[in-house]
C-alpha cells in the first residue's frame, strides 16, 4: 500500500511532531515515580537541545517544499545528525517501556496514581515521534529528492 505524499500530509506531519516534541519536552523534566517536575537537573536539558536539531530539519524541510529547491550538503549533515539523534529517541522510549514495567517492583512504595497513565502517555508520545520522524525522512525523499551529489554543479545556482 503506497501513501500519497502531498504537501498537505507533509503539513500534518511537521504540525504533529511540533506539538509532540513540545509535549515531551515539557514532559521530559517530569519524574514519573515522584509526580514532581525536576527542573535543576542537568540531564532533563540534554532532550530539548537535542530536538532543536530536529525543529531545524522541519523548518528546513519546510523551506526546501515551498521553494521547490534541491537537496544540499548542510540539508544531507542535519539528517544525518538526525539520524543519531534517533537512536536517542528509542532510547528514552526503552527506558520508558522500562520504568512502567517496574511498576510491580515497587509495590510496597507510595507510587502516584498518575504514574500508569502519563507512563504510558509519555511511551505512545515517544513511540509517535519515532513513527513521524522516520515519516519526515520519506517525505524528504519523495518531496525533495535523493542526495545525488554527482551532478552537484548542474543544481546550484551561482548568479541569482
Amino acid at each position: 500500500m503506497k501513501i500519497k505524499l502531498n504537501r498537505r500530509t507533509w503539513a500534518w506531519c511537521q504540525k504533529l511532531t511540533i506539538c509532540v516534541l513540545g509535549i515531551l519536552i515539557i514532559l521530559n523534566f517530569y519524574g514519573l515515580y515522584t509526580n514532581k517536575f525536576y527542573l535543576l537537573k542537568p540531564d532533563n536539558y540534554i532532550f530539548p537541545l537535542l530536538s532543536s536539531v530536529h525543529f531545524t530539519f522541519l523548518y528546513v524541510m519546510s523551506f526546501k517544499i515551498r521553494e521547490n529547491e534541491f537537496t544540499d550538503a548542510p540539508m544531507r549533515n542535519l539528517e544525518y545528525a538526525l539520524y543519531v539523534i534517533s537512536t536517542v529517541y528509542v532510547f528514552k522510549l526503552v527506558d520508558t517501556f522500562y520504568i512502567i514495567l517496574s511498576y510491580n517492583d515497587y509495590s510496597n512504595h507510595v507510587i502516584p496514581e498518575t504514574f500508569l497513565p502519563l507512563g504510558f502517555f509519555i511511551f505512545s508520545l515517544q513511540l509517535l515521534l519515532l513513527a513521524l520522524t522516520f515519516f519526515a525522512f520519506i517525505h524528504r525523499r519523495e518531496m525533495v529528492g535523493s542526495y545525488n551529489f554527482d551532478n552537484i554543479n548542474e543544481n546550484i545556482d551561482p548568479w541569482p
